[in-house]
């Protein structure tokens, strides 16, 4: 057994790894990256990109099936699951060579391998063992299910709906998070039947409420069914099906159950337990410096508790690399990682729910501007809405949208909420037109006291 020596030793290849890998290889940092599946992870392969390639071809389908409410004559004659994937596979098969050829130029010591973390700063892969001065644990996540309920055959997770190769006539969507509102956006827009559960009193829990609400709003619109607030108790098999049973005794027969029921952190088979990292519920807890309990060992990513996100454990990846190379980064924040939900409309958020402002601010405001005052909105006919909450004649706490494309929004919305805006900054700055942009401004606008093109 030989062993290898670097500054930075990173086990695992997603976006908080990679990032982590190229920013520190760029401040000058020999960088050792162990990866068993593929450089880029779930988000790459089986995660962000390939699940927004499913939405926009959804888009297009939307498009051709409604070409005649814009004065286009056009018909959706169908959809063609295999030309469908061959665009999805195409644009990850892209972005995948991209990746590799950014890595190759960094200087990296790249180890196709399965790792495992054995302490003292080590990583071990078929006998081979590298030694860091520094150690970043990113083994990202796994999709989850429930206990008893055994994937495979009708049942599936994400993994296996994004490489499906029909279109189902009837799908139940266990889960009504973000994963399971996208998956059931698509196959909607696809044509199927779709019926997503949800134990939870609401679709997207973790939003706004009043996002969850207009949000149920558009899936009954588009005729989605949804049962919140009611259990799953078990599914069964046969030639012709999958028969899905709730705790409310009633049972719904579909063709394929999605269960989307969150994901897991890839901790248990990475000797990390036995290494002495601390675990809680599987995840690796760390300080704000993503520190972990062991000397010079970090975590980045789905394994360290909060939002996960991939573009959250990009900026992990890069503030570890920055903190070992002596920059002294200022920690993330988490409240100000912004959130889009891709489904039609699209959600997208940043900082806090009116609730949580009013438990930790105490006495707040909020301000709702709707999506028909805006121009862009009417062209692309969506419905939605800004909703904007600030402390008490203080600075913007969080801002909340619905619509068709709001997620291209978020950016703007995070410089208000990370940059501590009052509604008065955010009022006097000009905003395009016609953009969905001006939505955001319109509803500063207001909430400054000055409406424009709103009542109040």
């Amino acid at each position: 057994m030989t062993d290898s020596t670097a500054d930075l030793v990173i086990l695992g290849g997603g976006s908080g790894g990679y990032a982590c890998a190229l920013r520190g290889a760029q401040l000058g940092l020999s960088v050792v990256m162990v990866e068993k599946d593929k450089l880029g992870g779930t988000c790459l392969h089986r995660g962000c990109i390939p699940t927004k390639a499913l939405l926009h071809a959804a888009e297009v389908a939307d498009s051709a099936r409604d070409g005649e409410s814009f004065g286009v004559k056009t018909a959706l004659e169908g959809i063609d699951m295999s030309g469908v994937n061959s665009y999805k596979d195409s644009v990850v098969s892209k972005m995948y060579k991209g990746l590799q050829g950014l890595v190759k130029s960094r200087d990296i010591t790249y180890v196709e391998g399965d790792g495992r973390f054995v302490g003292e700063r080590t990583v071990e892969v078929d006998g081979q063992r590298y030694t860091g001065r520094h150690v970043v644990l990113a083994t990202g996540s796994y999709a989850r299910t429930l206990p008893g309920l055994d994937i495979g055959g009708r049942v599936v997770t994400s993994d296996q709906a994004v490489n499906l190769d029909h279109v189902p006539d009837r799908v139940v969507v266990l889960g009504g998070g973000v994963i399971g509102v996208e998956f059931a956006s698509v196959w909607r827009s696809f044509g199927s039947e779709v019926t997503v559960v949800e134990a939870l009193p609401n679709l997207v829990p973790a939003e706004d409420d009043f996002l969850a609400k207009q949000l149920e709003r558009a899936f009954r619109r588009r005729g989605i069914a949804f049962k919140t607030g009611v259990k799953f108790t078990g599914a069964e098999q046969s030639d012709a099906g999958v028969t899905v049973s709730l705790e409310s005794g009633e049972q719904i027969e579909a063709d394929l159950l999605l269960v989307a029921v969150g994901r897991g952190p890839n901790t248990a088979s990475a000797g990390y337990e036995e290494a002495g990292v601390t675990l809680q519920h599987g995840f690796v807890p760390t300080d704000e410096r993503l520190r972990t309990n062991l000397d010079s060992v970090y975590a980045v990513g789905d394994i360290v508790p909060g939002l996960q996100l991939a573009h959250r454990g990009f900026a992990q990846g890069i503030f570890v690399a920055e903190d070992i190379a002596g920059l002294r980064p200022t920690p993330i924040d988490e409240d100000g990682i912004p959130r889009v939900t891709y489904c039609e409309p699209e959600v997208a958020s940043v900082g806090l729910t009116e609730a949580q402002a009013r438990q930790r601010h105490g006495e707040v405001e909020s301000l709702t501007y709707d999506l028909s005052g805006n121009g862009k909105s009417q062209i692309l006919q969506t419905r939605g809405a800004v909703k904007v909450v600030r402390s008490k004649d203080g600075p913007v706490l969080g801002i909340h949208m619905i619509g068709t494309r709001v997620g291209e929004l978020v950016g703007e919305a995070q410089l208000i909420f990370n940059w501590e805006a009052y509604a008065d900054d955010v009022a006097a700055l000009v905003h395009a037109h016609p953009t969905q942009t001006e939505a955001l401004g319109e509803a500063h606008l207001a909430l400054a006291g000055k409406p424009l093109h709103s009542h109040g």
